[in-house]
């Protein structure tokens, strides 16, 4: 049994870290220094939930090549499950990260081969019994609408990860029992301007709780009636690469802990901030005490 399976995307990000991220008509750009290290977002949320003292595990998937291997040998060493992934005869996704030496900006580029796709029929709910919250993201969206509905059926409750609008948003959100979006995301799907009013609007296709992260404005929600901002933390970030990822887990903790919103979105902003003082994704991610320092 675990307390959360994430299914969704791994990465190798080869992070390059510069005096400034390039301008309109800059086509060259120092390095400052280099380094890589594994992420993804939902293997990432997964690796901050374990360091939060969750029990979690990774559903996948990976590619069969040394990248699928770091992720895997990474997450295991993490205290991650690693029993569930499924191993896919592509390459693994990989990312190159300019990271804005000052202040943490990030620009992402990213490779995913579509052989990591995995088909819907080979997502058996045996794969998530006994989860009490299964984490999805919108990379391959079919998959995790069908590994969705097995969790909701079986009794999980279902988190996400949707950071852009594809015609099957709205049917991955309806399979999603907490959506943690991206800060466009409602208003693309609704066509309201303003964070709140389209949080409003988007209750129309969603009655429980809806999140959305705000980058260096924290976080908000909509919780029944009641919206709710609570800023972020200030902190000096040298890489922002996983701090939605670990806002997420911070979601998750405090969900299966029956936090009130409030709590839950201080809690996973400062989860978040601690991300941000550190390189790299997984390993940036804050154990339960560096929170909980940060928020005393």
């Amino acid at each position: 049994m675990a307390d959360v399976v994430g299914f969704g995307e791994s990465s190798v990000d080869h992070v390059h870290v510069v005096e400034a991220l390039p301008a309109p008509g800059v086509s060259k750009v120092r390095i400052s220094s280099r380094y890589s290290a594994s992420g993804g977002q939902v293997a990432t949320t997964v690796a901050a939930c374990a360091a939060l003292g969750l029990s979690a595990g990774y559903l996948g998937p990976i590619g069969h090549d040394e990248n699928g291997e770091r992720v895997r040998a990474d997450l295991l060493e993490r205290g991650v499950d690693t029993s569930r992934i499924l191993i896919r005869e592509a390459a693994n996704r990989y990312a190159v990260i300019l990271v804005e030496e000052h202040t943490g900006a990030r620009v992402v580029l990213w490779h995913r081969d579509a052989g990591l796709d995995v088909d819907p029929n080979a997502l058996a709910p045996r794969l998530i019994a006994g989860a009490k919250i299964v984490h999805v993201d919108a990379t391959d969206e079919q998959a995790s609408i069908t590994l969705a509905r097995a969790a909701r059926a079986g009794g999980a409750l279902v988190t996400c990860d949707i950071d852009a609008v594809t015609p099957q948003t709205a049917e991955l959100l309806g399979t999603v029992t907490i959506p943690i979006l991206a800060e466009d995301v409602p208003q693309q799907m609704t066509g309201v301007t303003g964070t709140e009013a389209a949080l409003r609007a988007l209750r129309a296709r969603h009655s429980g709780l809806l999140c959305v992260t705000l980058g260096p404005r924290g976080a908000a929600a909509l919780d029944g009636d009641r919206f709710v901002h609570v800023p972020a933390v200030a902190v000096s970030a040298v890489d922002t690469t996983a701090a939605g990822d670990v806002f997420r887990a911070g979601v998750i903790y405090a969900t299966l802990d029956g936090w009130p919103t409030e709590r839950m979105l201080r809690f996973a902003n400062a989860a978040a901030a601690v991300s941000c003082t550190r390189r790299g994704a997984m390993s940036s991610v804050p154990s339960l005490a560096d929170v909980e320092s940060l928020l005393r």
